[in-house]
């Protein structure tokens, strides 16, 4: 609609407005150009930003929550393109990676994939974009430190290589392992470890050590330039700012099921001699101190003499403090449910 204003009382409406505007800043385009309002577009003819894919995801404030669920897009992204799977809804693809749908539509907002209504997300698209966000866009050499059974396992992996990771080095200490091959690759002793780090471009090293010397050999990583490691080694390392650590403990992911094996079977903690016979030693050995703390007599132990009096007054010591536990004799006299 093009609305025209002509004569005197258009002369004084525009010398009005213009008068109540005047403040506004001058326009920077000239007489004759195209001005965009509205969401920017990337012209055909504009080269693609290509620093954006090494662009770090803190940078562009992605959490590290959603960083972690990325993966798992992509490996049902992955499943789907393989069965030439076009497109996916939002509610598909959620129950696909084990996550609700609302949260999937919230990461994928970071990475500026709103989706189509009415057809879902363009499943080859996705895997691209997820791939250039976590850096699967480009090769990533890796250092395995420690060949044992672990070791060989990891070296063997076929998911590596198509994930964007290649194992450049096998590294190990111990004499009788260096220069046996894994999958392919001589077992390269640790003095070898700042050389081929420094010529390979190592910048991810995993540790599948024995506890004792996992710090170290972190140490040596990160002192020969590595900045991210994957840790299989049941302990805790300490690292400088700027380095980060992943951790993989395979039994404490055991022991949280048993948790819920325990709890699923209706079985109270520390229910009793039955189920103490089956704990492992030292949680054995633990029970049996605290029975003796609580006065109760252990069934490879059994009370004698003046033993006897004394476990009694501590008996009697734990009833009154725990009236419900008193004359139990198990783990309930100090450890109640």
């Amino acid at each position: 609609m093009r609305i025209t204003v002509e004569g005197q009382i258009g002369h004084h409406l525009c010398a009005h407005v213009h008068k109540r505007i005047a403040w506004l800043p001058k326009p920077s385009f000239t007489l004759g150009s195209t001005v965009a309002i509205g969401r920017p577009t990337q012209s055909s003819s504009q080269a693609p930003d290509t620093g954006a894919a090494r662009r770090p995801s803190r940078a562009r404030g992605i959490p590290e929550a959603t960083v972690a669920r990325l993966p798992l897009y992509l490996r049902a992204l992955t499943a789907l393109s393989e069965r030439s799977v076009p497109t996916v809804s939002s509610e598909e693809l959620a129950a696909a990676a084990g996550v609700n749908s609302a949260k999937l539509r919230k990461d994928f907002s970071y990475l500026g994939s709103y989706g189509t209504r009415g057809v879902g997300y363009d499943v080859e698209y996705l895997v691209y974009q997820i791939s250039r966000e976590l850096g699967l866009t480009q090769d990533w050499p890796v250092v395995i430190v420690g060949i044992g059974n672990l070791g060989h396992a990891l070296a063997n992996y076929g998911g590596f290589a198509s994930r964007g990771f290649r194992v450049a080095a096998l590294l190990d200490a111990d004499a009788g392992v260096v220069g046996t091959t894994a999958a392919g690759l001589p077992v390269r002793h640790m003095d070898e470890l700042e050389s081929i780090v420094e010529s390979q471009q190592v910048s991810i090293g995993v540790i599948t050590t024995p506890p004792g010397a996992a710090q170290q050999v972190c140490d040596r990583l990160v002192e020969a330039g590595v900045t991210s490691i994957l840790n299989f080694a049941p302990t805790v390392l300490t690292v400088p700012d700027g380095v980060d650590v992943r951790k993989v403990d395979l039994s404490i992911e055991l022991q949280i099921l048993a948790f819920h094996e325990q709890r699923k079977a209706g079985e109270e903690p520390g229910g009793g001699d039955s189920v103490l016979d089956r704990a492992p030693g030292p949680v054995r050995a633990a029970a049996a101190k605290l029975r003796r703390a609580a006065g109760g007599a252990t069934k490879s132990e059994p009370a004698k003499g003046a033993d006897r009096s004394v476990q009694g007054r501590a008996a009697k010591t734990a009833a009154g403090a725990n009236p419900a536990a008193a004359g139990e004799g198990d783990l309930s006299a100090v450890m109640p449910a």
